[in-house]
């Protein structure tokens, strides 16, 4: 019996903007008219935004090269199969950092260990290295690390128990060529962290107090290791001296080189976004983006020092990275209770008047975007502070000139007269909350900032009692060229600690994902061009730290208080990693089934 005419194509093409999408998947494996039906990019344009729930305000993805291959990139791409459970570690893991490679990464932990991990294997799992404990320099715990630019050294921050149950920060530089330790620098207060400035010179921080609730921070430029060829040569320099006001301290430092700021591996602003394109389209030249999406055609066709309040040591707050109680806090504390508060703002009143008196004047050119096509290097020192309360609520940023960034020269630094004591900030952003990560992109343009907001139209009378905290965190995105921020902030993840208890959380970037852990028991990711949670990421406890591979952002690594270290892959990568045995298979197949009708065309039986 005849079949009858076909469904035309406009009507099979309404029907499918009424499936979801591995139902017009699986229908158009039916025949091919509904095959090129189901690839109809009006279709997937319609799908893609009703699944992700994207306003239809925001253009597609500038190097999509279509909307069904951008909504397999969303929904195939993203990091979310567990593939490994790392259990190495006998405490709460910190901390985790790739190499620039991505061959290896380290990891921190509250058991006092660095470790080292493998990330090249020919079966695809991660292996452990090497580990060093560093209980015996007397340490408390390894919180942070990060490898210099040519991944052939490893900087170690963590928590130095000194007398008298006292703590502050220390910093070991580690050689990755054979393990030893290089050099040790001390680091006041440890939630200073530490940074590279370059391959061979990394930034620390000391901390003095001048009063009760006013001091001075002085971040130090040091060799990661002693010169023998010279003794005379300096192996530290003092890089920048600043005055802290109402108990606030530097915190969290690290350098943005802002080489590429005219050239990002991609741009949030849509109007500019379109522009780029635009101009890339007169030039007959293709986008400079790769979203690697690498399928084969087969694959399309699938289915697709006084810090520690000893007291507290029992307390939830102590099994996580350092509170954000500044150093010396418990001093003010205990110092100062039974000061009356107009004594507290007289305190605040003359450090302001010093500092205005005694700061160096601010340079409004040394971060003032460049004229376009005249972009110049630039370095940043980022880090958190504050002027009205303990809790960090700003973003201090200082440009690093290139006569700096060597010890070279007089170990204080550039002469200053003495009426220009401290050194100024040459911009300040105001969150507005509470700031708990920092992240860079890849391409150092943009900065992503977790914080837990304060109420509206909060006012802050006493610096000791800063407002109430918000449970969800917003994500912040601030463009280190306008120095502005950009778009709304995200938001899925929470936290639950209150203000005085706030742990570090930490976050990372690759080309086209953000990533952060979150105290809910869960990591995330977002997209970054279109702003949406893609994944959560499951462990029994808070997620303290991720970290993208970047050389594959299809591979991140999620760091808990559960002791373990999760390894995640897309979808895509889990199929591919699975296809060779497939591969194998179907070509035994073929060679069995040719080999038998060879042997038939030869007459045999």
């Amino acid at each position: 019996m005849a079949s009858g005419p076909g469904l035309p194509d406009s009507l099979v093409l309404e029907i499918f903007l009424h499936l979801p999408h591995k139902a017009v998947l699986s229908a158009g494996i039916t025949c091919r008219q509904w095959f090129a039906v189901s690839r109809d990019e009006f279709l997937w344009r319609e799908l893609f935004y009703n699944y992700y729930r994207i306003p239809r305000s925001v253009p597609r993805h500038p190097a999509a090269l279509s909307w069904y291959r951008e909504f397999k990139r969303l929904y195939d791409c993203i990091p979310c199969v567990e593939v490994q459970t790392l259990k190495e570690h006998h405490d709460q893991v910190l901390h985790l950092a790739f190499s620039h490679r991505g061959h290896r990464f380290s990891s921190c932990s509250k058991d006092c260990t660095v470790k080292l991990w493998d990330t090249e294997r020919p079966d695809g799992t991660i292996s452990l290295v090497h580990s060093s404990s560093m209980r015996h320099f007397n340490w408390g715990y390894t919180q942070f690390s990060q490898f210099n630019a040519d991944d052939t050294l490893l900087l170690v921050s963590g928590v130095y128990l000194g007398p008298h149950h006292s703590s502050s920060g220390e910093i070991a530089v580690i050689s990755l060529e054979n393990y030893t330790l290089l050099s040790r620098v001390r680091n006041k207060p440890y939630d200073v962290f530490g940074c590279w400035l370059n391959e061979t010179h990394l930034i620390s921080g000391n901390l003095h107090w001048i009063g009760n609730m006013t001091s001075c921070t002085v971040l130090w430029l040091n060799k990661a290791f002693q010169d023998i060829e010279s003794e005379n040569v300096n192996v530290v320099k003092r890089l920048f001296k600043i005055q802290n006001i109402n108990a606030s301290t530097i915190r969290t430092v690290m350098v943005a080189h802002c080489r590429r700021h005219d050239s990002p591996d991609l741009l949030l602003d849509y109007e500019a976004q379109s522009q780029a394109q635009a101009q890339q389209t007169q030039q007959h030249q293709p986008l400079l983006f790769d979203l690697g999406s690498t399928d084969s055609e087969e694959e399309e066709d699938e289915d697709d020092e006084d810090y520690v309040d000893e007291e507290r040591k029992d307390k939830r707050v102590s099994a996580h990275l350092p509170s954000f109680n500044p150093s010396g806090l418990q001093h003010v504390i205990h110092g100062r209770k039974n000061t009356a508060a107009h004594e507290r703002e007289l305190e605040a009143h003359v450090a302001k008047l010093m500092g205005i008196r005694r700061t160096k004047a601010p340079d409004p050119n040394l971060v003032s975007p460049s004229a376009p096509g005249g972009e110049e290097e630039k370095t940043y020192l980022l880090f958190t502070t504050g002027s009205l309360t303990y809790s960090p609520h700003q973003i201090g940023i200082k440009r690093i000139m290139p006569e700096q960034m060597t010890t070279c020269g007089p170990v204080l630094g550039e002469e200053r007269s003495t009426e220009e004591f401290f050194d100024s900030l040459d911009h300040v952003i105001d969150i507005h909350g509470h700031i708990i990560g920092m992240g860079l992109s890849p391409d150092h343009r943009y900065l992503y900032v977790n914080s837990r907001a304060w109420p509206t139209g909060c006012v802050i009378s006493d610096p000791m009692s800063p407002p109430p905290i918000a449970e969800e965190i917003d994500l912040h995105v601030i463009d280190l060229k306008s120095l502005r921020e950009e778009r709304r902030s995200l938001r899925a993840h929470r936290a639950f600690t209150p203000n005085d208890e706030c742990f570090f959380i930490f976050l990372d970037v690759s080309r086209d994902f953000v990533a952060s852990g979150a105290e809910d028991k869960h990591g995330y990711i977002w997209d970054r061009h279109y702003n949406i949670c893609l994944a959560r990421l499951q462990h029994d406890d808070v997620v303290n730290s991720v970290a993208f591979s970047p050389a594959d952002q299809e591979l991140l690594l999620s760091a808990s208080d559960d002791s373990t270290i999760k390894v995640w892959r897309s979808p895509r990568m889990v199929r591919l990693g699975q296809s060779p045995q497939r591969s194998h298979r179907a070509r035994k197949l073929l060679s069995s089934l040719f080999g038998h009708r060879s042997a038939h065309l030869n007459g045999k039986p």
